[in-house]
């Protein structure tokens, strides 16, 4: 998995008046959880953009001087009004000890099912698993090339002996469902009774799924 480096340092000061102050100096307070004690540091803001804002699962790199740290974000505050990362809880990772993360699914191809007419359904669009540190994966790549009306992907065709996956096996991940406009083709599964006049869904199922 890719590691962002972040280059802080250490807070002598927790307090209200000084994490204000940090804040105003356009600076995140952070704490890293996990090790012997509470580690509290500080950086700029900026140097989170690559590991905040992307849909993409990273490690972090904490340079912080004489010390650095692998860790994962674990919490994360933003200001109700302007987004602004207020305050990041880190847990410190160990190369011998597993984690548990929710690493983003990608759909690769075409299916044929939606070219048909089915819909789409984009069920988990994140899994969670647990693993050693340098067992955790970028993605899942979910190739959907061969999806037909009526079939689905579930969480038994990503299995692997690097790490576990949080869910049942028979969790779907992707699947086609049947419109009223669908064309089932020869290749395809036959329309299930009455699933064509459903309510449409929602393809992203699980919109603020938290870490798990």
């Amino acid at each position: 998995m890719k590691s962002i480096t972040i280059k802080g340092s250490e807070r002598e000061s927790v307090g209200k008046k000084a994490t204000k102050a940090l804040r105003n100096a356009g600076k995140v307070p952070c704490v890293v959880y996990g090790g012997e004690k509470p580690l509290h540091f500080s950086a700029d803001e900026l140097a989170f953009r690559d590991l905040v804002y992307t849909p993409a699962a990273h490690t972090a790199q904490i340079d912080l001087g004489d010390t650095t740290i692998k860790a994962i974000i674990q919490d994360i505050q933003f200001h109700p009004v302007t987004d602004r990362i207020l305050h990041i809880d880190f847990y410190q990772l160990f190369d011998d000890k597993e984690v548990t993360l929710n690493i983003p699914v990608r759909l690769q191809g075409n299916s044929p099912g939606v070219r048909n007419g089915g819909r789409l359904l984009f069920r988990k669009r994140k899994l969670a698993i647990k693993a050693l540190p340098d067992k955790l994966p970028d993605f899942f790549d979910v190739d959907i090339s061969k999806l037909k009306i009526g079939q689905n992907i579930t969480v038994e065709s990503l299995l692997n002996d690097d790490f576990a996956i949080l869910h049942p096996e028979s969790t779907v991940v992707v699947q086609v469902k049947t419109q009223r406009s669908a064309v089932v083709t020869d290749d395809d599964e036959e329309e299930v009774e009455g699933e064509a006049a459903e309510a449409p869904e929602a393809a992203a199922s699980e919109g603020g799924e938290s870490q798990e």
